[in-house]
């Protein structure tokens, strides 16, 4: 981020933090608070991509978060959601994609401190050990997940998620046997591996231009209890709890405390509509269904 941007986020944070603590007592007052999640990628030294934060920065921001709000489970954030209330400033912690290096500070510093968190998964690259496609095509080969560190992980705690098979743009697949594979089989084989349940889903992207509503029905009918977007939002009690809207977290902080503390930007960002559960199935032709939602 450029200084000049910096600064003009760092005066916004500033002059917008008076409002934002009024709003935020009424909204506890009246059991309305939204509630944040957010997602990282890879913790690392080396800030080699924009989805890089830097461990020393990674401890700052878990500090920052843990002296503020609530840390809480994504079955959690369900819960206040499905019963429409939440008083507490809360903030849940994802990861997408699943890169080796987030075992050697991040992980560990999460379980010290017995903070909460989902681990999404790509399983090709976790059985095969190859490098993302999206790393390679910047000249990168940072090393994925294995099984074993992912078993370790959820002995330990840590909840382990599904990111499909592959990280592709399902949006783009029709074949409803890959789909299947890429949804709900290579979830069930994940479990297998580690030994422990596979409850959420995180579609590689995650953009609300990207999900169609037969991905969302597959992923509910193949037995996930959530799914995770990726292009911001909060979640607010009485929304539908299946969805779990989520932040990007990248190596600037003063953008992480405009997103964990409710920022008026991003309250009504476009969303998608999620479609009532059907016992319908799933056809060719379904299509996107998008909105502009109320939060």
């Amino acid at each position: 981020m450029s200084p000049w941007k910096q600064l003009l986020l760092e005066c916004y944070y500033q002059a917008s933090s008076p409002l934002r603590v009024v709003r935020r007592r009424r909204a506890a007052t009246h059991g309305d608070l939204p509630i944040a999640v957010l997602f990282y990628h890879r913790v690392a030294d080396d800030r080699a991509t924009d989805w890089t934060v830097g461990n020393d920065l990674f401890r700052r921001q878990i500090d920052w978060l843990r002296n503020r709000f609530e840390m809480i489970s994504l079955e959690e954030v369900q819960r206040r959601m499905r019963e429409g209330r939440n008083s507490r400033p809360a903030v849940a912690l994802t990861f997408d994609d699943g890169y080796a290096e987030n075992c050697r500070h991040a992980i560990p510093l999460l379980i010290k401190h017995g903070i909460p968190c989902t681990y999404f998964v790509t399983l090709s690259n976790a059985q095969s050990g190859s490098p993302f496609d999206h790393d390679r095509a910047l000249g990168f080969d940072f090393p994925p997940n294995s099984i074993e560190q992912l078993r370790a992980m959820a002995d330990a705690g840590i909840e382990i998620g599904a990111h499909c098979r592959h990280h592709d743009d399902l949006a783009l697949i029709r074949d409803p046997a890959r789909l299947h594979d890429e949804i709900v089989t290579a979830g069930r084989e994940l479990a297998e591996l580690i030994g422990h349940p596979v409850r959420y889903l995180a579609f590689p992207f995650g953009h609300y231009l990207t999900l169609r509503s037969d991905l969302i029905e597959l992923a509910r009918r193949g037995g996930y209890r959530g799914f995770c977007s990726a292009y911001g939002g909060y979640n607010f009690p009485g929304d539908d709890p299946f969805h779990i809207q989520r932040f990007h977290v990248d190596d600037d902080m003063i953008r992480l405390k405009n997103r964990a503390t409710i920022d008026p930007r991003h309250l009504r960002p476009p969303g998608f509509r999620i479609p009532p559960s059907s016992s319908t199935p799933l056809t060719r032709d379904d299509e996107p269904c998008y909105s502009n939602a109320a939060h």
